[in-house]
């Protein structure tokens, strides 16, 4: 509807009539300043330069000179086990008799977990080589029972089952099931050559480190194994620098034949020492001799025992020592359940990717703490 205005001729009226043009002219203004404001409002504003110990710091494009180091308060979560020198596991630990330090530089525990409840994530690596198959029964049972021992209780832990030859496979995905396991653990089979270090190397990439956070679950790698591999594409280094990536505690247990010199128990032991885990040789030493084992056996008893003599040594695997694989996957498997945890927010945040190594300490007189060794400062 038109709204008219009667007026005179003149200048008054020239004045009337410029009135529209005016509010026009001002209403565009004022719709163009919405929309400039709107326009503003959707567009979101531009990341800030890189900056040091800048928290939100992104590059803004692919045209960036330099990339941004990210910084971010994170949880370090250190898995311990702490034991008597004769091997006996310490439930008593108390966090003011506990030290831990990055790169040399005390940090300060923010948490500390007597009974842990951080979920496992564990993988299971069996030999079924031509050279295991005398021996792969055993395997197979002790496997049976780790399973059962860790993934019973009503807890969140899971684990996947994965076997190598001359390729390593994935025979179950991760699974809190111990009945589903123990099937899939009955089924395996021997085959052909021996391609250890990449079994290890692709459980380390491609299981554990898409586990989720870093933080709210304990990533293990247990190997059954004599430790010798011929037709790897991986290297030692890579293996270690894989699990580490990864945070990965390895544990491993031998299954070379006693008497013999094997050059894959070197790899074995160094594979665990240097991921915060502790290699075991069954077959080669009576359980209980290691005092650090964690267990013993009715079958030390001195030059009566039916082992002496009865060993691999001789041409011929004993029974019962065979049987020492399970007591040693058993002894795994309570160290994993009787870990503390310890936490910490480092006090060098800046996530440069650098490696930062960890230490723990502890005040009590005469134990043996194992603990992962490090991380890498990478936002997951």
């Amino acid at each position: 509807m038109a709204l008219s205005i009667k007026t005179g001729t003149g200048k008054a009226d020239r004045n009337w009539r410029s009135i529209p043009a005016v509010l026009a002219v001002a209403a565009i203004a004022l719709v163009a300043g919405a929309l400039c404001i709107r326009a503003q409002q959707a567009t979101p504003p531009a990341a800030p330069a890189p900056a040091e110990n800048n928290s939100h710091a992104e590059e803004s494009g692919p045209s960036a000179e330099a990339p941004t180091i990210r910084s971010t308060v994170q949880l370090v979560n250190v898995p311990v086990t702490a034991l008597t020198r004769r091997g006996q596991r310490v439930i008593d630990l108390n966090m003011d008799e506990v030290k831990v330090f990055e790169d040399g530089v005390e940090q300060k525990i923010s948490h500390f977990e007597r009974e842990t409840h951080t979920p496992l994530r564990i993988g299971l690596i069996l030999d079924t080589s031509n050279s295991a198959r005398r021996r792969l029964p055993y395997e197979q049972d002790a496997a049976q029972q780790f399973a059962d021992a860790v993934l019973t209780g009503g807890v969140t832990n899971q684990a996947f089952l994965e076997t190598f030859d001359a390729s390593s496979s994935i025979v179950q995905d991760f699974t809190g099931d111990p009945d589903l396991m123990s099937a899939k653990i009955e089924d395996l089979k021997s085959g052909g050559g021996k391609a250890l270090y990449d079994a290890i190397f692709y459980a380390c990439r491609e299981k554990l480190m898409n586990t989720g956070p870093r933080e709210e679950v304990r990533r293990i790698l247990v190997v059954v194994s004599d430790g010798l591999d011929v037709q790897s594409q991986h290297t030692l280094d890579q293996v270690i620098s894989m699990a580490r990536m990864a945070e990965t505690m390895i544990f491993t247990v031998g299954t070379a034949p006693d008497g013999f010199a094997n050059p894959g128990d070197k790899f074995l032991e160094e594979l665990s020492t240097e991921t915060g885990g502790y290699p075991s040789f069954p077959l080669r030493n009576v359980p209980g001799a290691d005092e650090e084992a964690g267990y013993l056996s009715h079958t030390q008893i001195g030059d009566t025992s039916q082992n002496k003599g009865l060993g691999a040594a001789s041409g011929e695997y004993s029974m019962e020592r065979l049987a020492n694989l399970a007591v040693a996957l058993q002894t795994i498997a309570k160290d994993l359940t009787e870990q503390y945890t310890i936490g910490y927010r480092p006090l060098r945040d800046a996530m440069d990717g650098s490696y930062r190594s960890i230490t723990v300490a502890t005040t009590r007189r005469g134990l043996v703490l194992r603990w992962k060794p490090g991380y890498f400062a990478t936002a997951e």
